[in-house]
């Protein structure tokens, strides 16, 4: 399921961050945004997933406008995974992930046949299901990411929408994380949108980068195309030494320093 995003304005209250945003997501890839605080990765974020009302322009899904989608059909199409989402106190791994079904159910009915069994199927791909008694308060940082993420799958969804999801892990759990989402999109196809830091992680599993600087889109493209010294100095300020994976081909920012002025 492709996203097209059509002169994009977007902010909060009388405050615009992203002034006009052309894009376009490639279907079934693992698109990641980068740039600095407070450049606008997280307002488009949350603009393509209808949190944030848009204040002009156009998002569409396989040519659907999102404006005219009901909140239940954009949640068949599109599963979001917010910053360090809060847990209902005292929920179970299982009951907490079933809370993916909720789009598909009728009012007054309880889950069904189908519903359990894959919600048992999410669990089993985020590698949880002998977690699935467990509260979720429990479980460590990387576990407890890997339930909300199998919350998403739960929703049986073609794209997943992330906002920093290795945030406050650990190196060893950013990468298990990573890993997972990486297998998920292989696996299954999902399309994933996500907003990262790590500019090396960003090389290393994106198919798909956005730059974004001061509410403009400043670059996208593949890793190899777009991570150069030139592009890194433009959106972060430093001036960075790249050496290229010698297997798959993607950048590896080695070193870096502040542009002097």
């Amino acid at each position: 399921m492709s996203i097209e995003i059509k002169d994009l304005q977007a902010g909060y209250q009388d405050t615009i961050i992203i002034e006009k945003a052309n894009l376009v997501i490639p279907k079934g890839k693992i698109t990641m945004m980068i740039g600095q605080n407070g450049c606008g990765k997280s307002t488009l974020l949350k603009s393509v997933s209808r949190i944030l009302p848009i204040k002009r322009g156009d998002i569409l899904l396989n040519g659907s406008n999102l404006k005219k989608m009901a909140q239940k059909e954009i949640a068949k199409k599109m599963a979001i995974l917010p910053q360090s989402p809060l847990v209902p106190e005292g929920i179970l791994v299982k009951d907490l992930v079933a809370y993916g079904r909720f789009p598909y159910q009728k009012p007054m009915s309880g889950l069904s046949k189908e519903d359990h069994e894959i919600i048992a199927w999410a669990m089993e791909k985020t590698g949880v299901l002998d977690l699935q008694n467990k509260r979720v308060e429990e479980l460590s940082g990387g576990q407890r990411q890997r339930v909300w993420i199998s919350l998403a799958l739960a929703q049986k969804t073609e794209i997943l929408v992330l906002d920093e999801p290795t945030t406050y892990l650990d190196m060893a759990h950013q990468l298990e994380i990573l890993e997972l989402l990486q297998k998920l999109n292989k696996e299954e196809g999902t399309t994933i949108i996500m907003v990262i830091h790590e500019l090396n992680h960003a090389t290393k599993f994106a198919d798909h980068i956005i730059g974004m600087k001061k509410g403009s889109v400043l670059f996208e493209g593949a890793p190899s195309d777009v991570i150069t010294v030139e592009n890194l100095r433009k959106l972060y300020e430093i001036e960075a030494v790249l050496k290229y994976n010698e297997e798959k081909g993607y950048p590896i920012c080695m070193d870096y320093s502040l542009v002097k002025k």
